[in-house]
């Protein structure tokens, strides 16, 4: 299905797809090899044991990568756009994109360096691709409005923002919280020490999540009238 997709919009299609099945199948081998509870993990936590170790690294590794694709196609369409309609500062859609990849990166560092192995480095991960995310796609609401209507509807503009606000707000608590537990552990029983704060940063956590993944799943409009001759020509154009 994603190869009949008009454009290049088989990118952030599949980057949506593949995030989305990473997260799923993790969770789905992890709960019923008896590694995490059901109710609310941590995404980390569905990716901390084997099997699902390996399979959660390796999926999220081609993801870093299809959101570092999929956000420089963006770059270059805004660019082009606005070659015509002069709506922003070019430097914007730079700074847009280079908050972009330091969140890829921060998600390659989540992929290989496991929880409970080299936890500061897992966390400094995580933490570097939820913050500069949420950074990324709030950024890219303001640029859709800017560019609105010529190159963007205005519910797409307010969907958007939607999601952008709600990640912004969840992902406040989720570090909060995240930062009052004091050990680090997969397996948590309702209850004990800190289970609380474990429950919200999680749930805030898986909000954010798919927050990203339902954002990038409206770039697949807008994809749609770029082709890869198209793309190779503004490519070569900056």
């Amino acid at each position: 299905m994603l190869c009949f997709m008009p454009g290049v919009a088989f990118v952030p299609a599949l980057l949506v797809c593949w995030s989305s099945a990473a997260f799923i199948i993790s969770y789905v081998i992890a709960v019923l090899g008896g590694h995490v509870e059901p109710l609310v993990p941590y995404i980390s936590d569905t990716g901390t044991k084997p099997p699902e170790s390996g399979i959660f690294g390796f999926m999220i590794n081609i993801s870093a990568f299809l959101g570092a694709a999929t956000m420089y196609i963006r770059y270059l369409i805004i660019e082009k756009q606005n070659e015509s309609s002069h709506f922003m500062s070019p430097s914007c859609n730079l700074i847009a994109l280079c908050i972009g990849f330091l969140g890829c990166i921060g998600m390659g560092i989540v992929a290989n360096f496991q929880e409970l192995s080299v936890p500061s480095v897992h966390d400094g991960g995580a933490l570097v691709a939820f913050g500069s995310g949420v950074v990324y796609i709030a950024l890219q609401s303001v640029i859709s409005f800017k560019s609105c209507p010529q190159w963007n509807s205005h519910c797409t503009c307010y969907i958007r923002m939607a999601i952008s606000i709600v990640s912004c707000i969840a992902v406040i608590p989720m570090i909060a919280c995240a930062s009052l537990i004091s050990i680090t552990k997969v397996e948590w029983i309702p209850g004990e020490k800190d289970y609380t704060y474990h429950f919200v940063s999680a749930i805030c956590e898986w909000t954010v999540a798919f927050g990203f993944i339902f954002f990038f799943l409206t770039f697949i409009r807008d994809f749609q009238g770029v082709t890869l001759r198209i793309l190779t020509e503004m490519h070569e154009d900056f």
